[in-house]
């Protein structure tokens, strides 16, 4: 009897607790949604690039002799005239004194030539002289400015490759690791011999290819690249900076290589924190769309038939759409082409936890005005 008890007892018991937990269980569970934003988006399309210096020039050494001064610390910035180097400047001083030198005697002479000519011609009237001395003193004279234009241009050359020995600053801008030390023999008579670079980076451009098809859809649309002139591009994955750039040229021509047009554009960097060679990824404008349907990226799952979303109908239940997608937009958000009404609310989080049509408690996510 007491078994019976029990055991009748115990069921009491289980379906107390069973009873009490069938609510429980069954309550939908809440999950977090939104809104799709709805708004006019410009899409742009991703394309390499690189950094170029407004000139790279070639600091030169145009005399022989031994490399006396570095005036300047590697990569530094130097302003335009400002003195880089020292050659040897003694044997190039030498020359000028002796030009000079030159020039005074070929003057004197030319003083003398003269003084004798205007001697002869009063002398040539009372027959002291004969008329070929006379015209012996005109052409000593004319032999004498010959000699002085000669060792005018002497005196100016041996000044010029004077001032070779002291190398100075084509242009404002930045120099690089100089190619001799203090010491070094420099032979730059016959050829030019390159001491370092100059970057002149006041102005940078930033140079990239877009396909000839792209080209050609920007034309079919009844625009063009410069529709819109001003362009961005990143650096590091756009991770640490990011830049406007005016475009101002385009290849009059199709890389047959490549079939890419080279599009570049111009940026100033007076802070000189870009560097030429950089590498950039350039996000260029190619259409407008009217009343884009955006959703957030992570909201997009992915498998074996391509992008879903997770729906939730006026049921409170979950379906699984299939739809298309387009350009990711402001990093975070995704173009939606097709599978999504503008009015429908789509599940944001724990996509893991939901499947088609489950029941669920829709809670607007605390985020919906961030899109």
């Amino acid at each position: 009897m007491k078994k019976i008890i029990f055991a009748m007892a115990a069921l009491a018991i289980a379906a107390c607790q069973k009873k009490s937990e069938t609510p429980a269980d069954s309550r939908p569970l809440p999950v977090e949604v939104a809104m799709p934003s709805v708004r006019d988006v410009r899409l742009t399309r991703e394309y390499p690039g690189y950094l170029a210096a407004d000139a790279t020039i070639p600091v030169v050494g145009r005399v022989n002799g031994m490399l006396v001064k570095r005036a300047y610390k590697n990569g530094g910035r130097v302003k335009k005239g400002e003195q880089l180097f020292v050659i040897e400047p003694v044997l190039y001083e030498n020359a000028v004194t002796q030009a000079n030198a030159a020039l005074q005697t070929a003057k004197a002479e030319l003083d003398y030539a003269n003084s004798s000519y205007e001697r002869m011609k009063v002398a040539i009237g009372s027959d002291a002289v004969s008329q070929i001395e006379l015209l012996q003193a005109k052409s000593k004279v004319e032999s004498c400015k010959a000699a002085v234009d000669n060792a005018s241009a002497a005196l100016s050359t041996a000044r010029t490759r004077l001032g070779y020995c002291y190398v100075k600053a084509p242009a404002d801008g930045v120099v690089g690791l100089s190619n001799y030390s203090e010491g070094a023999y420099i032979s730059g008579e016959m050829s030019p011999a390159e001491l370092c670079k100059l970057y002149k980076d006041d102005t940078m451009y930033a140079y990239f290819s877009i396909s000839d098809s792209q080209w050609l859809r920007n034309i079919a649309r009844g625009g063009s690249p410069f529709d819109q002139s001003s362009i961005t591009f990143t650096l590091g994955g756009g991770e640490y900076l990011t830049c406007k750039a005016v475009i101002d040229y385009l290849a009059p021509d199709v890389n047959l290589a490549t079939g890419t047009l080279q599009v570049r554009a111009e940026l100033s960097n007076k802070d000189g924190l870009l560097k030429p060679g950089s590498y950039i990824s350039v996000l260029f404008p190619y259409d407008d769309v009217k009343d884009a349907v955006l959703v957030r990226d992570a909201s997009v799952g992915t498998d074996q038939l391509g992008k879903y979303l997770y729906v939730v109908n006026d049921s409170n239940r979950v379906e699984y759409r299939r739809i298309e997608v387009g350009n990711l937009v402001d990093d975070t958000l995704r173009l939606v082409t097709e599978g999504l009404a503008p009015d429908e609310m789509y599940v944001t989080k724990a996509l893991l936890k939901v499947r088609n049509g489950m029941p669920v408690m829709p809670v607007m996510d605390k985020n919906q005005e961030a899109l």
